[in-house]
């Protein structure tokens, strides 16, 4: 329930954060453009994808069982300034780990600027770098030397993915990404999340 809260709220945020872009770029928009809108000056879209975290962390003494991936989701909404480049903002839930005798969770929210590059009309090759709240939760049996904790902090993240266009409004994404996290008792870790999802464009 937590969670389904959480990206509840964070949909109706993406959605009315982008509603206004989608309405500036309707009223400019030429009827050539609306045949078209994926590639659009100032267009916008909201996404969501689902596939699977990559934790890199170490599971410490004591030989406990220990998980390094889990399932992943992540929503987020964007909009770009010219043909290729804008920015997006995003959430992602990397899920809960088995280790240490105990868990790890790991969440973000992401700021990042991103670009295109159109390969054909319905092909597109995707890049992103920016910065994400990483908030992380670790709890572990005592033998494993691993220090249990929250934290929070900014860290870099950045992302690689293609876009194939369906029509002009909806499209499939494939996307590879990385992000640098804080754990209790380490600097800043790497968490890597695979994922496909779908993203509509305004």
């Amino acid at each position: 329930m937590k969670n389904a809260h959480k990206l509840s709220a964070t949909l109706a945020a993406l959605t009315l954060a982008m509603a206004g872009g989608a309405q500036a770029q309707s009223s400019m928009s030429s009827t050539s453009t609306r045949g078209n809108s994926m590639y659009a000056p100032g267009g916008t879209y909201l996404g969501f994808n689902a596939g699977q975290s990559n934790y890199r962390l170490n599971n410490g003494a004591g030989g406990f069982a220990s998980e390094n991936r889990k399932n992943a989701y992540s929503i987020y909404g964007g909009g770009y300034f010219n043909n290729n480049f804008g920015v997006e903002l995003g959430y992602t839930d990397f899920d809960r780990i088995n280790r240490a005798g105990g868990s790890t969770r790991a969440e973000g929210y992401s700021v990042s600027l991103i670009g295109k590059a159109p390969l054909s009309p319905a092909f597109n090759l995707l890049g992103k770098i920016g910065t994400t709240y990483g908030r992380t939760d670790v709890s572990t049996n005592p033998a494993s030397g691993i220090v249990p904790g929250k934290e929070s902090k900014w860290g870099l993240s950045y992302g690689i993915g293609a876009e194939y266009a369906f029509t002009p409004s909806v499209s499939a994404v494939l996307q590879y990404d990385e992000y640098r996290m804080k754990f209790a008792g380490t600097g800043n870790e790497k968490v890597s999340n695979t994922s496909l999802g779908l993203r509509y464009n305004f």
